[in-house]
């Protein structure tokens, strides 16, 4: 596996969640080819908990990995970075954001909940492992967590 878990995100059909999402066309990137920036234990946390097929995780979360990774320079500019290493940034966004992303590229309900639930559960891994958890679920009460590739 990789250290991002990409080994664990290969999924099934676009079908299988019954939200039918196809890639977008105009993605920078195919979305098969894309980096997922997030843990594969947040991925198989999201898998289970989420009401997405856990088949569907991957390629979703690739699809939406590919269209943020095109905006990074302006969530820099627009948005409070919480962290940012060699792996990922991780962003500070309004309540809300996730349902305009999902609105931007068709996703069902479902699909923006486990996106959301997926870049969420990575700020509160590395909250735990930076001494930092409660600042972090103090953010999310307030504000929904955007992780992007560097």
């Amino acid at each position: 596996m990789s250290a991002n878990g990409d080994d664990d995100v290969e999924g099934g059909g676009a079908a299988a969640d019954g939200g039918g999402e196809e890639p977008a066309a105009d993605e920078t990137a195919p979305a098969a080819e894309v980096s997922v920036p997030l843990d594969g234990d947040v991925i198989r946390y999201t898998g289970a908990t989420a009401s997405v097929a856990p088949a569907r995780i991957g390629p979703l979360l690739r699809r939406v990995q590919a269209h943020l990774s095109s905006r990074l320079d302006e969530y820099r500019r627009s948005y409070e970075c919480a962290l940012d290493d060699e792996e990922r940034a991780i962003f500070l966004v309004p309540e809300g954001h996730w349902d305009e992303l999902g609105s931007e590229l068709g996703l069902s309900e479902r699909a923006i909940d486990a996106a959301r639930r997926a870049h969420a559960q990575q700020l509160r891994r590395i909250g735990s492992a930076t001494d930092r958890r409660e600042e972090y679920e103090t953010a999310l009460e307030i504000r929904e967590a955007v992780v992007i590739g560097t």
